[in-house]
């Protein structure tokens, strides 16, 4: 029988090398010994230790804001929650307020957490704090977007056609959508 979560002792980290890197990624070799000996050698995506937001932008209590983007990991476009990498120096809340006048030209009166999800932890090590956002307020300040992204709005009362759609697959975006509307279902 297994220890409990609370109980295993994590694997030593002997050694760390960055083996490969891009504009974007840094590909990273991690040398470790697990509790009982055996030893591995894991690779993984390094994260830059900051971040990232999500940000479900709420009208109001029924209607929500999504943007459409280039993605391309897929090569095709994509609906989705506004979202961004925490900048040095910023918190989630703020970086999440940046991100919502950059993307969809609104900031929030009011950035309430949701949870920090991670995405692939076997292999990525980066984390998302996924927020909604309410009291929108008209702001835009310029992104870094090639394009400018559509804004689409959307409704929970058409939840379960958002979720049908081909072009609304992440699995962050999914998760922030049902953490949203259980939030919303739990305030009413």
């Amino acid at each position: 029988m297994s220890k409990p979560d609370s109980e295993k002792q994590l694997p030593v980290i002997h050694d760390r090398e960055i083996v490969a890197r891009s504009r974007l990624f840094r590909l990273e070799q991690v040398h470790l010994e697990f509790s009982n000996g055996e030893k591995r050698v894991f690779e993984r995506m390094a994260g830059s230790g900051k971040g990232a937001v999500m940000i479900v932008p709420m009208i109001d209590d029924k209607r929500f804001l999504l943007v459409r983007e280039y993605a391309a990991g897929l090569h095709e476009y994509q609906l989705g929650f506004p979202k961004g990498l925490i900048d040095p120096g910023e918190t989630p809340v703020q970086a999440a307020n940046r991100e919502l006048k950059e993307e969809v030209g609104y900031g929030a009166d009011r950035l309430e957490s949701l949870s920090t999800v991670t995405m692939a932890p076997t292999f990525f090590s980066a984390h998302m704090h996924i927020m909604l956002g309410s009291g929108l307020y008209p702001e835009k300040l310029p992104g870094d977007e090639p394009e400018p992204l559509e804004v689409v709005e959307w409704s929970f009362d058409d939840m379960d056609a958002l979720l049908a759609r081909s072009d609304f697959t992440e699995a962050r975006c999914i998760a922030a959508l049902m953490l949203a509307h259980r939030r919303l279902l739990q305030n009413r």
